[in-house]
């Protein structure tokens, strides 16, 4: 498990700005490789499931980190898939926090 998802989603200050792409490389490093950083915008994973259960059982799991963590990804669930998409909405990008609740979802993840 990565050591980001280890830690909490911390919120943004109100005159933050997104990462760059010199501070997103290092952080996409930290999770598992099929994150893509969308543009240096967003983070985006598709999640593999055996059926549409599963893939909703995963679902309940991100949503329930998600109201814990005060962090909430757009989530799109389809017959045997999840697709997870994160950015912080405050300064419509990406910060640190994102990552870290990208490694969050790794871990919830049953095939990781």
């Amino acid at each position: 498990m990565s050591k980001l998802a280890e830690r909490d989603c911390e919120p943004s200050p109100p005159d933050a700005n997104p990462l760059g792409a010199e501070q997103i490389r290092p952080l996409l490093g930290q999770i598992d490789e099929d994150w893509q950083a969308v543009d240096d915008q967003l983070l985006r994973r598709e999640f593999r499931f055996e059926n549409f259960a599963e893939a909703l059982a995963f679902t309940n799991r991100v949503g329930e980190m998600a109201d814990a963590q005060d962090h909430h990804p757009d989530i799109h669930l389809a017959w045997g898939k999840a697709a997870i998409e994160i950015w912080t909405h405050t300064v419509n990008g990406l910060r640190e926090a994102d990552f870290v609740f990208a490694a969050k979802c790794d871990a919830l993840y049953p095939r990781t």
